[in-house]
Order: structure tokens, then C-alpha cells, then sequence
């Protein structure tokens, strides 16, 4: 028996959200939609003209959404991250205890740094932009992991956003490869259709022959195969990965279970903050498939999971909520 059902590995942010407009935009030159990664000049110069007073700040990047969904949902979830010795850094930490999340910093003293940061900008039609300054997390390294949790997991889970560093691909490789060695089995989301357009051959190196499980939207499902309609593009993922989900937002999702695809239905919804349904979709699912249900009982119940996500603001459930979810479609 594994001690945990999902382990993750990805890039430690503190998320600072704001509602903007798209003049705002325009205004400060910021390009609507996509992750940007930025200085933290830059940042600072975002965050003095946005309004902060509504900002919501939690403890975040792609993978610790997802494992803190695993968490909340009632899985056992560990992350593997890199956070400094700042006042953010420690908030960091303790947000993810009150998550249930257990993490690779326990017991130890961050090293000196910056924690990173990320301004998630939503505008009125609910998407999300993000301008990202990294800090310390852009060191995140092989030393960073602790391969006794991955190899006590169910699954990883790795962020894609990890590829656009060096260090960062080194620690997916070596990460995959100690989950190989245990019998861990392997998931990885390309977070988002800039690191597919930018960085494919980096994903190449980490997905190597195969990975187990993959999460991708439309537009990155395509990138990454190079085709130009999507059921091109999903017999082209099959030879990345065994299953995967192809999340296809109001339309609901795809999932290819191995053997057949299967058409999950959205939940009437209205979004106002598409922000984190990515990676709410994941952590559902994989809570899951890790406790004993099938693809499509997990598709419905990711589903929902993300249409409640995007119908608030803030990229995380309340607890209350995931398990009212939890209660109504799998009891």
C-alpha cells in the first residue's frame, strides 16, 4: 500500500488575485490569457496600478491546486517545492498544512530568497491572465524532491509550467524516472498553451517513450501533435500517453481511458473566474481514479468540481464543497 495517492512536483507561487478590465490591458500592455513570467520590477509595477484592495491571496502554482484539490476531496497528497525565507515563504507553508497537504519543506529551514508570486488577472468574460514572477521556485532542482514521497505515491504529477528552466526539466526526468522505479505511475499537465508552443521539445524529454497519464486542453492538445482539429490531435496523444484527458471547457471534456473514449458532459454553470478549473479537473480526477473509481465516475465528478471553480472567484473549494460534490456523485 502507497502512503500517498498523489505526489507533485511544480513551481511554488503565492497567488495575489485581482479583478481587471481589458483597458487594463491595453493600458499596461499585458497580454490577455497567457502565463507571462515576468521580473519582479514588473510585478511590483503591475500591482501598484491594479486596485489590491479585493486581492485574494493564497498559497498556489498549477500542481499544489491540483493536490490540494487530491486533499480536499479526501486523498493523502504531498508536494515537492521550493519557497524562501520570507514572510510569504512561510505563508506558503502553513497554508498548505491547513490544506491537509504534507510537503517537501517539513522540518527545515527555507533557504534566504524571494518567494515567487503570481498576479492572476480576471477579466469581466471570467478568463484568467497571469504574470509570474518566479523567485527561489526558478531553482527548483533535483535536490528539491523528495523521491521517498514519490516513490510512496499512487501517482506524480508533474506541472508543465517546470520545463522552461533547465534545472526544472532535469527534476521532471529524474522525478519520472524514480516513479518508473517504484511503480509510481506518471501524470503531467502542460498547464498552459505557451509552454507547448515554446518548450516541445522539452516535453518530448520528459515524456520520453510514454507517460500514464496526460491533462491538456483543446489548443494544447493541437500544439503539441501539430494538427489542426482535435480528433486529429487525440489518436496523435495516444502515442504520448496511455490515457489522457482533453478538458474542452463549457463543451466538458475527453477522456481516452486506454481502450475508448469517453464524452464527459458539462454542468450548466456561470463562469466568472476560469481561474485554476484546469487544475481542479486534475486534482478530481486523479482523487478519482486513486480511490477506487473508474474514468468516468472521476470525469463526472471533475467536472463538476471545475464548473463550481469557475462559477466563484479563487481557483480552490471550499471544504464544505468538495464534499457536498463528493457526496452527490460518488457515494
Amino acid at each position: 500500500m502507497k502512503k500517498y495517492d498523489v505526489t507533485g512536483i511544480g513551481n511554488a507561487l503565492v497567488d495575489i488575485e485581482f479583478k481587471v478590465s481589458d483597458q487594463f490591458f491595453f493600458d499596461n500592455h499585458v497580454e490577455k490569457g497567457l502565463m507571462t513570467l515576468v521580473d519582479e520590477n514588473r510585478q511590483n509595477a503591475l500591482m501598484k496600478v491594479i486596485n489590491t484592495k479585493e486581492a485574494k491571496k493564497q498559497c498556489g502554482g498549477s500542481a499544489a491546486n491540483t493536490v490540494i484539490a487530491v486533499s480536499q476531496f479526501g486523498g493523502n497528497a504531498f508536494y515537492c517545492c521550493k519557497v524562501a525565507n520570507d514572510e510569504l515563504g512561510y505563508f506558503y507553508l502553513e497554508d498548505l498544512k491547513n490544506s491537509g497537504v504534507d510537503n517537501s519543506l517539513e522540518g527545515k529551514v527555507p533557504q534566504d530568497g524571494i518567494t515567487g508570486k503570481c498576479l492572476v488577472m480576471v477579466t469581466e468574460d471570467s478568463e484568467r491572465t497571469l504574470n509570474t514572477f518566479l523567485g527561489i521556485t526558478q531553482n527548483f532542482s533535483v535536490q528539491d524532491l523528495s523521491e521517498s514521497a514519490i516513490k510512496d505515491s499512487k501517482y506524480l504529477f508533474i506541472e508543465g509550467y517546470l520545463v522552461t528552466s533547465p534545472n526544472g526539466r532535469e527534476a521532471m526526468v529524474h522525478a519520472k524516472k524514480t516513479a518508473e522505479s517504484a511503480g509510481t505511475k506518471v501524470a503531467l499537465t502542460f498547464s498552459d498553451p505557451a509552454m507547448v508552443k515554446y518548450f516541445h521539445t522539452g516535453f518530448d524529454e520528459v515524456i520520453g517513450p510514454s507517460v500514464d497519464l496526460l491533462f491538456a486542453n483543446e489548443e494544447e492538445a493541437m500544439l503539441f501533435t501539430g494538427k489542426e482539429n482535435i480528433l486529429e490531435a487525440r489518436e496523435e496523444l495516444k502515442k504520448a500517453a496511455k490515457h489522457f484527458v482533453i478538458t474542452q471547457g463549457k463543451n466538458g471534456a475527453m477522456i481516452w481511458d486506454g481502450d475508448t473514449f469517453i464524452d464527459i458532459e458539462p454542468y450548466k454553470t456561470v463562469a466568472i473566474d476560469s481561474n485554476g478549473a484546469g487544475d481542479m479537473f486534475a486534482g478530481a480526477f486523479m482523487y478519482g481514479i486513486t480511490n477506487g473509481h473508474s474514468y468516468a465516475s472521476s470525469g463526472k465528478l471533475a467536472s463538476m468540481a471545475s464548473s463550481k471553480i469557475v462559477s466563484q472567484f479563487g481557483p480552490r473549494l471550499k471544504w464544505h464543497e468538495a464534499k457536498e460534490i463528493l457526496g452527490r456523485l460518488l457515494p
